[in-house]
């Protein structure tokens, strides 16, 4: 049995109230942010190795200073219309359980301070959506306009079964 301390339970709280640091980028029309402590690194879009028989968002892979890294183009996960590989496309290298993978987007944004009140529960859907991997929706202001941004919880994305990158999926 363990006991948790008063420091101890203050300090719990203050990380769940500290703004949490999101790298928001574009997939078609929407924004996404993810946890900036996933990130490794971001890069320009070069063509990756295809893999025989691999579902359509397995991009394939690419050789990134010796590490094999497979790459996962969101947009044919989330079953977006295929956008043209641009200037502005580029490559979201994560460390998903000590594991290198890459994710193809269309933009990167900007790196953004959410704080906890600007961050609204995640919707509840039926069974026909999958939505266990978003934490949130944030709401951004800059100027006069306000923006939406799905927060997602990148580790359970990318770890899901019918991802098939890891052997089993994980929580965090």
């Amino acid at each position: 049995m363990s006991v948790t301390t008063a420091a101890e339970s203050s300090a719990v709280s203050a990380a769940a109230d500290a703004p949490r640091e999101v790298l928001s980028f574009k997939l078609g029309a929407e924004e996404y942010g993810i946890d900036i402590l996933k990130v490794q690194e971001i890069r320009g879009y070069e063509p990756p190795t295809r893999i025989a028989h691999a579902p359509a968002f397995f991009k394939g892979v690419v050789n990134l200073r010796g590490v094999i890294v497979p790459i996962i183009d969101l947009r044919a996960r989330f079953g977006l219309d295929n956008v043209e590989i641009d200037a502005f496309t580029v490559v979201i290298i994560l460390n998903i359980a000590g594991r290198t993978v890459g994710i193809v987007v269309d933009a990167v944004s900007d790196v953004l301070e959410m704080p906890p009140e600007r961050i609204q529960p995640a919707p509840e859907f039926n069974a026909l959506i999958d939505a266990s991997y978003i934490h949130g929706l944030g709401s951004v202001t800059m100027g006069d306009t306000e923006r939406m941004l799905i927060l997602m919880d990148i580790e359970r994305l990318m770890s899901s079964a019918d991802m098939g990158l890891f052997d089993e999926p994980f929580e965090n």
